[in-house]
């Protein structure tokens, strides 16, 4: 399991990974690979997440835009750490 990733990411600048493992424990220290470069980095989740949720890569603030796959998916609503569960709770689409 030491070689298989937890949180992929997709592009150099997202600053949230999607999960691709089932039942990930809070506090599990994460493989994570960025796929545009095949490169390695670790991360620490700080709430359990369901496969497929993203999880924040550093600290977000209000306000700030989410990015994933390169793309802008929405604005944060709530303060997120690095680690955190990122999804409606605390963000929000910008088209509404």
């Amino acid at each position: 399991m030491a070689n298989t990733p937890h949180l992929l990411v997709h592009d150099r600048r997202d600053n949230v990974g999607v999960v691709v493992v089932e039942n990930l424990a809070a506090g599990t220290d994460m493989l994570c690979v960025v796929t545009e470069d095949n490169s390695e980095l670790r991360a620490v989740n700080n709430q359990d997440v369901p496969i497929g949720h993203k999880v924040a890569l550093r600290d977000l603030a209000v306000g700030d835009t989410v990015v994933k796959y390169g793309q802008d998916i929405g604005r944060v609503v709530a303060p997120i750490r690095k680690g955190d569960h990122v999804h409606t709770h605390n963000l929000k689409t910008k088209r509404w």
